[in-house]
């Protein structure tokens, strides 16, 4: 499985970071040709349930998630979700960990591995590098204090 790892620092306190980084509907709105179906009920808790199509018309494919870990950060401690990945086409984890900083601010540790179904793994490293660039794009886009879902 190709492997996504991306760091990035914010000036946000984690627990003002962490809603940002955790609303899934705004994570479809970061990257192109997609958008974010939650399944479940609010709030987002283990067990909830979103998938993330992208696609134009009938061209689609889904990456179903469920989220196995939810630890929202507290006050100096850190925060981690884990999503498993259960669809047909894709299937893999995620994690989003975000720890606070002694001089102020966050760093997030967004980590990933997923299959595509059909892919040949000769491909895992253009796949791994076109995540790392998609993810941090919308790493960084979701942490604009303004919010907005421009893609």
């Amino acid at each position: 499985m190709p492997a996504i790892r991306i760091v990035h620092r914010t000036s946000l306190p984690p627990v003002e970071a962490w809603p940002m980084l955790t609303d899934w509907e705004r994570h479809g709105a970061q990257v192109p040709l997609t958008r974010t179906i939650i399944e479940t009920a609010p709030p987002t808790r283990v067990g909830t349930i979103f998938t993330a199509r992208t696609g134009v018309s009938r061209i689609t494919f889904d990456d179903r998630m469920e989220v196995v870990e939810w630890r929202p950060p507290a006050e100096g401690l850190p925060g981690l979700v884990r999503l498993e990945k259960r669809g047909r086409s894709v299937t893999g984890w995620a994690e989003i960990e975000i720890r606070p900083l002694a001089a102020g601010g966050a760093e997030i540790h967004w980590r990933e591995e997923l299959r595509l179904r059909g892919l040949p793994r000769a491909l895992d490293p253009v796949v791994a590098a076109a995540g790392r660039l998609l993810f941090g794009r919308a790493l960084a886009r979701l942490l604009r204090p303004d919010r907005q879902d421009t893609a």
